[in-house]
Parts: structure tokens; sequence; C-alpha cells
């Protein structure tokens, strides 16, 4: 799974969301290093649909124009929480290796992202 694919269905994991909250939330989730354009999104969003991962929640008028909200189907909540497994197994393998390179010495995990790096609590791309 693309990064921007895996921030767009974080973004949609709380709640139905529509585009711009998605782009605004992605922006948080990554610190500002992927900032989805509209024609990006709203092409990942019939990209995702047509995989079944979301579906459009409802739709509202505000000041005039349409605003669709998305959310994620269960298939969609599947693959993420597999991607975020994923994730965790891939950075707890990293974290093992760095030890194994500095030889049990401790190294600077702020180096890394900050503490947390293979442990309880680690967060990968905003997920917990």
């Amino acid at each position: 799974m693309q990064e921007p694919t895996f921030l767009i269905l974080t973004a949609l994991a709380a709640e139905p969301t529509h585009g711009y909250g998605v782009i605004r939330a992605v922006e948080e989730l990554s610190q500002g290093e992927v900032v989805l354009r509209p024609g990006t999104l709203y092409g990942a969003f019939d990209r995702l649909t047509e995989q079944g991962l979301i579906v459009v929640d409802r739709e509202e008028a505000v000041d005039g124009r349409l605003r669709r909200y998305y959310r994620l189907t269960e298939s969609g909540t599947a693959a993420l929480t597999a991607q975020v497994q994923r994730l965790r197994r891939n950075a707890d393998a990293a974290a093992s290796r760095l030890r194994l390179a500095f030889d049990g010495v401790a190294f600077d995990s702020a180096a890394f992202g900050g503490a947390g790096l293979g442990g309880a609590g680690t967060t990968v791309g905003g997920v917990a």
C-alpha cells in the first residue's frame, strides 16, 4: 500500500470525512510531508471506491456546494489494520537490526522519530 493511500484510509478511520477534511488530515498525519492535491485525492477516492475500501457515507449542501463524505468499509478497515500490522513488524525488524548494529548500545531513538520503536504504544502513520 502506498503512503498516500495509507494516510487517506487513516484519515477516514475515525469518522466519515469530506475531501477537504481528508486533505487537512493527511497533511497533519504526515507532519506536512504529504500534501494531496484535490485531483489526486478524488482520483484516489474513485480507485478506493472501486476496490470496495471506501464508500460515500452521505452528501450535504454547504454554502451552495455539495460536500460528499466518505467512510471506510469493513474491507477498508481490514486493509488498514493489515497495513498497520505490517508496518509495525517492519519497524520492529528495523529497530532490532539497529540494536544489533550498535551492539546493544542504546541508540538515539529521537533520530528515528522518538521513543517507542518496536515497543508497546508505537505509532505508525498516526495510528496507535
